[in-house]
């Protein structure tokens, strides 16, 4: 055998050790990616088949979620606190536009504007139910209320101060006009199927009546 016979022999001998450490190293890959197939199936089969064989568990415990969108902003948080659950959502810029929370005297939602100004309040507590509105400055606007004695409007002027009311108060329908000094100027009222309009001085004292 001639020495370039020998070298191609030799070569030939590498390339089919190679060739099988090559088939051995896949086929140990191949028998960890069993072992851990294995290994996951039988310790999520007991979990899967607690949960009636499905994969998404019908029930998580947890004090707080957090949900964020594809760009890893959080747009959304519930939890509970020593006040109670509540439920937060926000917008793109990070800004918090609802909130819904029960807390002790009852449950609330809060909606706010983009800039964080609060613009709408729903509230209900034992013995009453409000509507609330405000306006860019978060001062109250207007205001619909029901209670023990009925239902009840209040429109607000840009400081926050009631000029105009109509209640309804055992069935007797009353509707107030007032201007900055909290005194009612004109009262419409129905008692009793009767018409009654009274005039207020400055005071709140009974200028004129009729009938």
């Amino acid at each position: 055998m001639t020495t370039e016979e020998r070298l191609e022999k030799l070569e030939r001998e590498l390339s089919a050790m190679k060739r099988r450490d090559h088939q051995l190293l896949a086929v140990v890959g191949l028998a960890v990616v069993g072992l851990g197939l294995i290994w996951t199936l039988t310790n999520t089969t007991p979990t899967a088949q607690a949960q009636g064989g499905a994969a998404v568990p019908k029930v998580i415990r947890a004090q707080r979620f957090v949900v964020e969108d594809m760009n890893g902003q959080t747009r959304a948080f519930l939890d509970v606190n020593n006040a109670g659950p509540g439920l937060v959502l926000l917008d793109a810029n990070g800004q918090v536009r609802a909130e819904l929370s029960v807390q002790k005297n009852g449950p609330g939602l809060h909606l706010y504007n983009e800039n964080g100004e609060r613009r709408v309040l729903l509230y209900l507590d034992k013995t009453r139910v409000e509507l609330g509105m405000f306006d860019a400055n978060s001062k109250p606007r207007a205001a619909l209320s029901v209670d023990k004695g009925g239902p009840a409007l209040r429109l607000c002027d840009q400081n926050g101060k009631s000029h105009v009311s109509l209640d309804i108060m055992m069935n007797d329908p009353t509707l107030a006009l007032w201007g900055e000094n909290k005194n009612a100027a004109v009262s419409l009222n129905v008692i009793e199927n009767k018409p009654v309009m009274v005039l207020f001085d400055k005071n709140g004292k009974p200028l004129w009546s009729a009938p």
